[in-house]
């Protein structure tokens, strides 16, 4: 994300006084309830798989998820490319290239 985008976020968190709510717990159930928001957009959508005509309100959901994820790795101080490159590195080596995957015989 860039510095500009992170600086909007904490402006305004800030003129609204919105800090002192935003815990580890708090901030992690609300990125959980606005991905259930994105969710909502797929919610009995039978073949239409993409959504294209809930396309705007996809783009607000995903962009609350993101407000939420950025205020999370600022609280706790982490780096979100950091963190994503380390995640990367850990499913290389999970998922190597060339594996296949067979999801008829997951786990239960």
């Amino acid at each position: 994300m860039l510095d500009e985008t992170k600086k909007l976020i904490r402006k305004f968190r800030d003129d609204r006084d919105f800090a002192k709510f935003h815990n580890g717990k708090d901030l992690a159930i609300s990125i959980s309830l606005e991905a259930s928001e994105l969710l909502e957009n797929y919610q009995w959508s039978q073949d239409d798989l993409e959504r294209e005509d809930h396309l705007e309100n996809i783009k607000e959901e995903l962009a609350d998820i993101l407000i939420y994820c950025e205020m999370f790795c600022e609280h706790y101080h982490l780096d979100q490319d950091e963190i994503i490159k380390d995640k990367l590195i850990k499913n290389l080596k999970k998922y190597p290239e060339g594996k296949k995957i067979d999801l008829r015989n997951r786990r239960k």
